[in-house]
């Protein structure tokens, strides 16, 4: 190991002076946080300069109060409704210096967490501390690995996500949750709003990949080229990956739906939310294993046409050197300089016999055998 590098807490290897980790086998750069993102109403933007004038780190967050309206994320607003004992949600993007000391120093989180959420490239799991729970989940959305990994912080009081991608599935639930008014004095049934927004967010995706299969399936029998071959490889190696964090993520909830796992204010009502989340991953563990199923037929199909086409083209060539066996061989032999030969094939008659009509009547016999036996 370089001196630079270190083991973490989960068991993977960073490098600070590269940032990148390698974990489960697999480099993973570190994340860098996102920067200049406009603010919205109820979304305060963290930013911190470094020497030089440029941007060292930038957080984008949002907090959803008790009655479900969207409210200014502040440090004094945060730490009123902590001291008040009110729920909230709060959604920091892309946690920068400012973001991390806000989890440290307003709610206390423990350093390993914190270490997690700084590099994060973790498996789904669920960690107890105290009075709260890290639950650690995976959604989609349109970036190179089609991923975006959250850490959820869940205590009976609040709900903190942090995520380095952009996520497109908060969005549209802070749209649902302001609109429809839920129920976000609950905590468990927020983390159930969350986390479903989140898996959902695969069927899309899949969605595209089936489509995209079906269409590379189409063109394979048409024209088969190499960019087709490299799409499908493309797909295969995303639907591993999404595999590597859908399956423990779906073993995951399967320990929280039967109370394996507790997690603050979970009643027995909310389990039946829970079971349909788990549900909902074990559907998509299914697609998964089944486009899977479908790439490789899609690279069987590739390769057999091909194949075929090469059968087909040496088929041709094949005929066409047999038909000019018989011609070789024609010309082999009247060009031998025999005297007798030389002296007495002479003239037109000859040559038309001899050396037109004897070979286009060995082709002909050539073409009927060929056509007899099924050969062209």
């Amino acid at each position: 190991m370089l001196a630079s590098s270190r083991l973490m807490a989960d068991g993977s290897i960073h490098d600070a002076a590269t940032g990148v980790e390698r974990w489960g086998g697999r480099l993973r750069r570190r994340p860098r946080p996102c920067t200049g993102v406009a603010a919205r109403p109820g979304v305060a933007s963290l930013k911190t300069r470094a020497q030089g004038g440029t941007t060292a780190t930038s957080s984008t967050q949002f907090l959803v109060d008790a009655d479900s309206t969207v409210v200014p994320a502040d440090r004094d607003a945060i730490t009123s409704r902590l001291q008040a004992g009110r729920f909230f949600w709060l959604d920091i993007h892309g946690p920068g210096a400012e973001g991390l000391g806000l989890l440290r120093d307003v709610f206390g989180f423990h350093p390993i967490a914190l270490e997690d959420s700084e590099h994060f490239g973790q498996r789904p799991k669920l960690d107890t501390y105290d009075d709260y729970v890290m639950l650690v989940v995976y959604g989609a959305n349109r970036d190179d690995d089609n991923l975006v990994e959250v850490h959820c912080f869940l205590s009976e009081h609040y709900l903190v996500t942090v995520h380095h991608d952009d996520c497109p599935a908060f969005s549209d639930l802070r749209a649902r949750i302001t609109s429809h008014h839920l129920h976000t004095d609950n905590s468990a049934f927020v983390l159930y709003a969350v986390v479903d927004a989140l898996v959902d967010s695969f069927f899309p995706l899949l969605s595209e990949f089936d489509d995209r299969i079906d269409t590379i399936e189409d063109r394979v029998f048409q024209a088969p080229d190499d960019a087709q071959l490299q799409e499908v490889f493309a797909i295969k190696r995303t639907l591993v990956s999404l595999r590597k964090v859908i399956t423990p993520e779906r073993d995951l909830f399967a320990r929280i739906a039967t109370g394996v796992l507790a997690i603050p204010g979970m009643t027995p009502d909310a389990e039946r939310y829970y079971r349909d989340v788990y549900d909902h991953l074990i559907r998509i563990s299914d697609l998964i294993d089944s486009y899977r199923d479908l790439t490789t037929g899609a690279m069987d199909v590739y390769l057999s046409t091909v194949s075929n086409r090469l059968n087909d083209v040496m088929k041709r060539l094949t005929i066409v050197a047999t038909i000019f066996m018989p011609l070789t061989w024609i010309t082999g032999f009247f060009g031998m300089n025999f005297g007798r030969l030389v002296l007495n094939i002479t003239g037109w008659p000859a040559f038309l016999v001899f050396g037109l009509a004897g070979q286009a009547l060995a082709v002909a016999i050539m073409l009927f055998l060929f056509k007899k036996e099924g050969w062209i």
